[in-house]
């Protein structure tokens, strides 16, 4: 204030866009979502695994959280009434709540049942508080992903109102772009890449003594952590998308024994907070490389 009122201030000042405020309310209200639904789910394995302790473990859905997965859960009052079910009754409940996409319904029965045979019984008044438990656990997800949704829908329509350069990169979304956007706001407020970096908190602190150099460092604790959570989404949809981005984030997956995603993904961002600067310094699409 005081330089600016004695005219010190030789170069423009960044004083903020009402745009990337309004978009960073919407990004943030759905990071804080996000966060509240994976809390809920890993409660709600702690709380199943008290009723189907087997089925939990051996991983007979490939999605857990799945609608014929909700439905078992759900609608099957304890493991041994799942365990002494009609096999045909059962497989039809799994082509109805699957919607007959399962391609072999008969098997995925057959396997349900044996991880509720070999499941831990509950004693009644117990049984009947898990499923509780789970039933309104269940509601609260939903709740969650709704939510979501609908700051995904009202995300995008914000982004109609910016350009957008970064929704060129393959696998990078409106709301995703969006959440980078909103925190970095104007580019020009970092010098470099790796100013922005160490904003993102995708810096790692320096451990040595004299002429020793410690191998394994951490990053640093501080940085926007609503940036670091965006660039990381991002980084790991553009693993899926990008050979390019693929090829390092295994590489680097290869190079540990332990921590291998963590340490992968962290590096990954980083590669991808350089990509993001030239973009949005430049102001250019992104063109793969060949």
């Amino acid at each position: 204030a005081d330089c600016l009122r004695f005219g010190r201030i030789n170069k423009e000042v960044y004083l903020g866009d009402y745009r990337y405020k309004a978009l960073q309310n919407l990004t943030r209200a759905r990071f804080f979502a996000v966060q509240n639904l994976i809390k809920e789910k890993q409660r709600f394995m702690n709380v199943l695994f008290k009723k189907y302790s087997t089925m939990t473990q051996e991983k007979v859905f490939s999605d857990t959280f799945s609608t014929t997965a909700l439905a078992v859960y759900d609608e099957f009052d304890s493991a041994e009434a799942l365990a002494n079910m009609d096999l045909h009754e059962l497989t039809d409940f799994i082509i109805e709540k699957g919607k007959n996409r399962f391609p072999d319904p008969d098997a995925v029965a057959k396997a349900i049942q044996k991880a509720a045979r070999s499941s831990y019984r509950l004693p009644k008044t117990v049984n009947d508080s898990v499923n509780q438990v789970l039933s309104i656990s269940i509601t609260s997800m939903k709740a969650l992903e709704s939510q979501i949704k609908e700051f995904d829908k009202a995300i995008k329509a914000q982004m109609e109102l910016l350009p957008n350069v970064l929704i060129s990169i393959p696998g990078i979304g409106p709301v995703y772009s969006a959440g980078i956007m909103a925190e970095i706001g104007d580019i020009n407020r970092f010098d470099n890449q790796a100013a922005l970096a160490k904003y993102a908190g995708l810096a790692w602190k320096q451990h040595q003594s004299g002429s020793f150099e410690a191998e394994v460092t951490r990053l640093i604790p501080s940085g926007n952590r609503f940036l670091k959570y965006y660039l990381y989404e991002a980084a790991f949809s553009l693993v899926r998308c990008d050979k390019e981005y693929s090829d390092f984030y295994h590489l680097k997956y290869k190079e540990v024994n332990r921590y291998q995603h963590k340490r992968a993904l962290a590096l990954t961002a980083r590669k991808f907070v350089r990509l993001v600067f030239v973009l949005l310094k430049d102001n250019r699409l992104y063109r793969p490389a060949k």
